[in-house]
């Protein structure tokens, strides 16, 4: 993924723990599954802010991290579909 250069290695491990929120929102039937990524994406930002200082390039990187975590689960479920 040529993303991943631009995120700062302080933020990546915010990608798997999105990917686990992601899952356990899932798991919330009340929720509706289009939401899950509008909820994802405070979490990131904040989640990057608390990492990296209450910064604007910090706000970034939450938003590179979110976008990678959901396209990613996307990548793994277009991949193992059949058509």
């Amino acid at each position: 993924m040529e993303i991943l250069k631009y995120i700062t290695e302080n933020a990546l491990i915010l990608i798997p723990v999105l990917l686990i929120i992601g899952q356990i929102i899932k798991s919330i039937e009340k929720i509706p599954d289009k939401y899950i990524p509008l909820i994802l994406l405070p979490l990131g930002i904040v989640g990057a802010m608390a990492l990296g200082g209450w910064t604007i390039n910090s706000a970034i990187q939450g938003i590179l991290v979110t976008g990678v975590s959901v396209y990613g689960n996307q990548i793994v479920k277009q991949l193992k579909k059949e058509e």
